[in-house]
């Protein structure tokens, strides 16, 4: 057993890397290692980057000859602490169609800084991705979405405080100023939506807003977030999106509601309620995005 004294500097050397700033400048550098290692395991292009939130990685399941590689195998990753995150990228074939796949996501509540929390989406696109699906578990801010319900990704609040393109920029990557009236693609929304009705899926659209976390809302700010025009609220999602555009990736997004927004039932939030929520769920969503995957490729 590590004595007292050293788990602690292990712990605290930890803490000190996953906040370590990382401007947009740095990330070129990091991704050049990155991409070593994962070419080291396979030659897989990737056209597609998925992003599997809280409760929603049986989708894997799906994946066609997977390559799996540990977070603690990619330089500079740390653990994925959050509970129904398995930490480890996945690159195969989804239908076919050659994907890569984040099962277990960086937030900015683990104490990471946000060039680590957008780092897995910049490595999609150095793989030769175009296309990210990001997914999530979120909370029900519209009253009229309940637990259950399937909400694509119309547009955002990012009311996290933090931005991933802080600091000097990469000009080889992409412009410092970006717009993001269209950050969630309108054709691709619009595919999502063809996807679900021909498997029979409910699906609303609405707006995401991201807090930085971890504690959930207050009943108090949940009322704000309706007022500001929020449908869900969640703890990620917002950054990915801002670097992934930065970064030339068309983007869409789904969020699963796992659970009503504070005060509307009187009952407290729990982590296991999110991730009961996404078990449930997380079925109906996979096979949309198959099918939606599948679509994508074909046209």
């Amino acid at each position: 057993m590590p004595d007292r004294p050293r788990s602690v500097a292990d712990a605290a050397a930890g803490s000190v890397e996953r906040s370590r700033p990382i401007a947009p400048a740095d990330q070129p550098v990091r991704l050049d290692a990155l991409v070593a290692a994962v070419r080291a395991r396979t030659d897989l292009v990737p056209a597609i980057g998925i992003v599997l939130g809280s409760g929603l990685g049986g989708l894997a399941d799906d994946v066609e000859d997977p390559v799996a590689i540990p977070f603690a195998d990619l330089p500079g990753w740390p653990a994925a602490t959050a509970p129904g995150h398995a930490g480890r990228l996945l690159l195969g074939r989804l239908g076919g169609t050659p994907v890569v796949m984040l099962q277990g996501r960086f937030h900015l509540y683990e104490g990471n800084d946000p060039g680590l929390v957008v780092q897995p989406v910049l490595l999609f696109r150095r793989l030769g991705a175009r296309v990210v699906i990001l997914t999530n578990a979120a909370g029900g801010v519209n009253p009229a979405y309940g637990p259950g319900t399937l909400m694509v990704i119309a547009d955002h609040l990012n009311l996290t405080g933090r931005t991933p393109l802080l600091g000097s920029n990469a000009d080889t990557m992409g412009e410092r100023f970006q717009d993001l009236v269209d950050a969630w693609d309108v054709d691709l929304r619009a595919g999502l939506n063809a996807a679900a009705a021909a498997e029979g899926v409910p699906l609303e659209e609405g707006v995401y807003a991201g807090l930085l976390g971890p504690q959930y809302e207050t009943p108090a700010e949940v009322r704000m977030l309706r007022a500001l025009g929020a449908d869900a609220v969640g703890m990620s999602t917002v950054l990915e999106c801002i670097a992934a555009r930065w970064a030339g990736l068309r983007v869409c997004g789904v969020s699963l509601v796992t659970n009503a927004g504070a005060g509307y039932t009187g009952q407290p939030l729990t982590h296991e309620e999110v991730l009961a929520s996404g078990a449930e769920a997380g079925p109906r969503l996979a096979r949309v995005i198959r099918r939606f995957v599948t679509g994508l490729a074909a046209g």
